[in-house]
């Protein structure tokens, strides 16, 4: 196979990493790595890792276009119908008809901001009343649009929930927050982690590699 130019690899250096892990979106390679991890170590791994990321690259960028959908299945609303049309907002919806008008100028934009803005009127309420089931506290709660994380939880027992998540089915949904709020708990992997984890969601295995699976939308990352 012949050589394809790559982008510069996103170094992004987490806590709670524990072991290297490459992304390829459509737009940047992106490598997680351990805080502690060595500059030899990640040029090494970048080196190994060279023949699969240029086929993955190449894979990623011979894809069809940007797909633009008609309707989506958000938390709450199985199905919301999505109409293009010419408005002064980016977006306007309409709770009970279950659809969300968008501004055909940049439909994509529009759909992601619409998005974002649900999630955080939604999200909040449903890891508050999460965390009153299990019992586990924490300070506040950040909606954003986030690009490869599902959600984050700092020492200050500050949780992140990306906006996407209102995407997905609301046990993983349900899921990541219990998976965050037990951070809040135990701020590491550890197997006292996972047992907290469990014991608010028996199915957390399965709804681990269900998140996994999960395919981000290209507009999403448009």
């Amino acid at each position: 196979m012949s050589q394809v130019h790559l982008p510069e690899v996103k170094i992004v250096r987490h806590a709670r990493a524990t072991q290297l892990r490459l992304r390829v979106y459509t737009h940047e390679i992106r490598l997680t790595v351990p805080l502690r991890c060595r500059a030899k170590q990640i040029q090494q791994f970048l080196k190994d890792s060279e023949s699969w990321l240029q086929e993955t690259w190449q894979k990623v960028q011979q894809q069809s276009p940007v797909h633009f959908p008609e309707n989506i299945s958000l938390l709450y609303y199985p199905q919301v119908q999505i109409v293009q049309r010419e408005q002064r907002a980016g977006f306007s919806f309409k709770a009970e008809q279950a659809i969300v008008f968008v501004n055909q100028q940049a439909p994509e934009q529009a759909l992601k901001s619409f998005v974002i803005a649900y999630a955080k009127q939604v999200l909040p309420d449903l890891l508050q009343e999460i965390s009153q089931q299990t019992g586990l506290s924490y300070q506040s709660c950040q909606v954003r649009f986030a690009k490869s994380r599902w959600g984050s939880c700092s020492t200050q027992q500050k949780i992140m929930l990306n906006a996407a998540l209102v995407l997905l089915p609301k046990e993983i949904i349900r899921y990541v927050c219990v998976h965050e709020l037990a951070h809040t708990r135990y701020f590491n992997h550890s197997a006292e982690f996972w047992q907290e984890v469990a014991r608010h969601d028996a199915d957390f295995q399965q709804h681990c590699q269900q998140l996994k699976m999960v395919q981000w939308a290209n507009w999403w990352l448009v």
